[in-house]
């Protein structure tokens, strides 16, 4: 269906479209943590985001030739443009390191805490205007983080606060990405995506190990899923509303904890099911309160690829 076409059908079927879409890119995205954390058991992280950001230029190459080079070197405030592409590298590196020791579900379960995150932190770096209803949900998801980290000196791990530290870079290059709304989305996941290329390549060329033909092909086709998952998002967003389509990205715990089972055997404990239903909860009411306050905004919808 192209866009044109989506916007010859009725508004009912538009959102229906939307709401299918949005479905499918949150499925794509479950789909590419689990590939992603089968293969950071056998291959460095950055050998696997080195590889990982080629394949998706098999998709971002037709948009590029089509858009043409020039919106990729006239960006709009380039210092900003650099900062968000350094999070957004260090939220794909941090995700896979932290998926290489812990269950899917227990990664998700931090990364779910983004729209929490972004609340805060608007009110800081957009100057928007956060009621108190909504800093009280944003108190109880930062309890739902805690619960779910266990900050003991017994439990406490390294790879949770990888979680944690790449949840947040998450947070912070959506907000930058609200601030370069006039920036097109094929410019930002490109410069992103050679972001993460960059990085991967330093990183591997310590630890590069040879690989089969299987593990490159699935760490080359990790890159179109992750890549497809940011389109089919995107393009849902522009057939309906962000308030409707934003507590869909739940379903990414749901996936997390299927998958997790299916693929590697693990089982969320109750420590984790207690914080991510804290987490959940304090999200869907601040994405309420934000729908009652003023129009929800796209960007407040998950669009990273991890």
């Amino acid at each position: 269906m192209t866009f044109r076409q989506a916007l010859a059908l009725p508004k009912n079927n538009m959102v229906l479209a939307g709401i299918l879409l949005m479905l499918l890119g949150d499925f794509m995205f479950a789909l590419n943590d689990a590939m992603g954390k089968w293969l950071v058991t056998s291959f460095s992280v950055g050998q696997v985001l080195f590889i990982r950001s080629i394949g998706a230029f098999i998709i971002l190459g037709p948009m590029i030739v089509r858009q043409g080079l020039g919106p990729l070197t006239n960006v709009e405030r380039p210092g900003l443009q650099v900062l968000r592409v350094v999070l957004a590298t260090a939220d794909t590196a941090f995700f896979y390191a932290a998926v290489a020791y812990l269950p899917l579900a227990d990664v998700m379960t931090f990364y779910m805490a983004g729209p929490i995150y972004i609340a805060a932190l608007s009110h800081f770096f957009l100057g928007e205007k956060v009621g108190w209803r909504r800093w009280l949900a944003i108190v109880l998801g930062f309890c739902g983080v805690v619960i779910a980290l266990r900050p003991s000196t017994a439990s406490l791990s390294w790879p949770s606060l990888f979680a944690v530290v790449g949840s947040m870079s998450f947070a912070i290059s959506l907000i930058l990405s609200r601030k370069l709304r006039a920036t097109n989305d094929t410019t930002l996941v490109t410069w992103q995506t050679v972001g993460a290329l960059i990085m991967g390549g330093i990183l591997a060329a310590s630890d590069w190990q040879p690989a089969s033909a299987v593990d490159w092909s699935a760490m080359l086709l990790l890159g179109v899923v992750a890549c497809a998952a940011h389109l089919l998002i995107t393009r849902a967003l522009k057939l309906a509303p962000a308030s409707v389509l934003a507590p869909l990205q739940y379903t990414l715990l749901i996936w997390a904890v299927v998958m997790g089972i299916a693929f590697f055997g693990d089982y969320p404990d109750a420590q984790i099911l207690i914080g991510s239903a804290i987490i959940v909860i304090a999200g869907l009411f601040i994405f309420h309160r934000q729908k009652l306050v003023d129009k929800a905004e796209p960007e407040t919808v998950p669009t990273s690829v991890h």
